[in-house]
């Protein structure tokens, strides 16, 4: 017997709340209609416990987390609207069964408590990804308990299986439950918007919208994902989990409206069988890696075997044979990254050569980037499906002045001392040569308004899945 009642997409814009909004919630009044359609619909439902999937509790890089007190409390006090408060009870039979069912299936989990969180000096609260859309369900429903869920920072197929381990453990303890994906859409749908515009945030909206609509979870999961991660969106991962949840389904779409360059979706959706499309598309993910990694050229190829050889090996492959002359013969600084779902996941490189030939460069820094950047923790196995690469090779650098300099040409190293920043170009974000001298002397620790030696230089960027460059 299928125990979950519901599925539904709601945003958490604290706009859309009056006491926040002081009236400009109406001009999203669309938008609050359908989330006052689904607490009249989980009215009649009436499930023992909603689940909730939000954005804004504790992320973890390698977990997802799941409160494990007996309650929770949140009010809008942020939002200067104290007076919008919650208490819930937290159903801890259930929050144990999927921690239970992920630990068998190899899905890290962390149980939120006040005593961790204060470790990382977070207080446990009930977040605002959670409040709102349950602002609207309390009009006309309050007899549940809640499972508060923070998605962290997994790859997308395990996100997609603890969807899955969720539904499993509803129906193992015969919980009546619903189940919403708190998130918004892209956040930079207009120049006045909260975030810098984006024409990716208009095509994220509209595809992934229709995608749900439609029950094409394999689409979902080959979004291009660095225009995922332009368009600003919060609500990527809480929908994957969502999805897995749901198995096969079909999406009806309540309200959309981008009044404020946020795009703020609401669904609901129909299941319609508990078919577990994990394997299905575990197999189309592995077959689009081998595709893309078909279409890469060696620079990008020599990355990634070094990063698979020392997750079977345990220490630096050598040279292989049958690669281009230049890699064997040439020397030069090379910077390795690594992005994740579109976000950087490591980045270590050279500016001058350290090795004999720009193979052995990329060797050596794949592995760094990928083991050994302090900013990130290890990369796991697990992570390879998720990871995109890319192989700068960086010219000799020569003296330059700022009016030489072009932050989509040219990268800049900047040195005062024993002090050294480097930057590469052609970053998002980075597109006056102000901001990446202030950047690069940040890293240095410079201070800007002093005086500081520049030199530039050019790179040969090598992207995983082009053969050009």
């Amino acid at each position: 017997m299928d125990y979950s009642l519901g599925y539904y997409l709601m945003p958490h814009p604290p706009i859309m709340i009056p006491e926040v909004g002081k009236g400009e919630e109406r001009k999203i009044q669309n938008t609050i209609n359908a989330c006052k359609k689904i607490g009249q619909e989980i009215s009649n439902l009436k499930p023992d416990t909603i689940v909730i999937i939000t954005s804004h509790g504790p992320i973890f890089s390698d977990a997802i987390a799941l409160c494990k007190e007996s309650s929770i409390y949140g009010d809008l006090g942020r939002f200067n609207a104290y007076e919008v408060n919650m208490h819930f009870d937290i159903d801890l039979e259930l929050t144990n069964k999927i921690m239970e069912f992920s630990k068998e299936e190899k899905i890290q989990t962390v149980g939120t408590t006040k005593e961790l969180l204060e470790h990382y000096n977070r207080k446990l609260e009930l977040d605002h990804g959670c409040i709102i859309p349950l602002y609207y369900i309390n009009q006309y429903y309050k007899d549940y308990k809640i499972v508060h869920i923070t998605y962290g920072f997994l790859t997308l197929l395990e996100l997609y299986q603890f969807g899955y381990i969720i539904q499993k453990a509803i129906n193992s303890i015969g919980r009546k439950c619903v189940i919403i994906a708190s998130g918004d859409l892209s956040h930079r749908l207009s120049v006045d918007g909260p975030y810098s515009y984006s024409p990716k945030g208009k095509i994220f909206d509209e595809q992934i919208l229709h995608y749900l609509e439609n029950g094409k979870t394999i689409e979902i999961f080959n979004m291009n994902k660095k225009d995922v991660e332009e368009a600003g969106e919060c609500g990527y991962r809480s929908i994957i989990i969502l999805t897995g949840a749901m198995g096969e389904y079909r999406g009806t779409l309540l309200s959309y409206e981008g009044t404020f360059g946020v795009g703020y979706g609401v669904m609901s959706f129909q299941r319609l069988n508990n078919k577990n499309l994990i394997l299905t598309i575990r197999d189309k993910l592995y077959e689009q890696l081998h595709e893309k990694i078909a279409r890469s050229d060696h620079y990008v190829k020599l990355a990634r075997q070094s990063i698979e050889y020392y997750f079977e090996n345990k220490k630096l492959m050598e040279v292989p044979n049958g690669l281009p002359e230049e890699l064997i013969n040439l020397r030069r600084g090379v910077f390795v990254s690594l992005y994740k779902c579109g976000s950087l996941r490591g980045c270590i490189g050279t500016f001058l050569p350290t090795t004999k030939s720009i193979a052995q460069e990329i060797i050596t820094n794949a592995i760094e980037a990928a083991f050994r950047d302090p900013r990130f923790p290890p990369l796991d196995v697990k992570e390879l499906i998720d990871i995109d690469i890319s192989v700068d090779v960086l010219s000799e650098p020569m003296k330059a002045n700022k009016e030489n300099l072009d932050p989509k040409v040219y990268g800049v190293i900047v040195s005062q001392g024993n002090k050294r920043g480097l930057l590469l170009p052609d970053l998002e974000g980075v597109n006056t040569v102000q901001e990446q001298l202030k950047i690069a002397c940040q890293k240095a620790g410079i201070n800007p308004n002093t005086h500081y030696d520049i030199e530039k230089f050019s790179v040969e960027r090598h992207i995983e899945g082009e053969r050009n460059i």
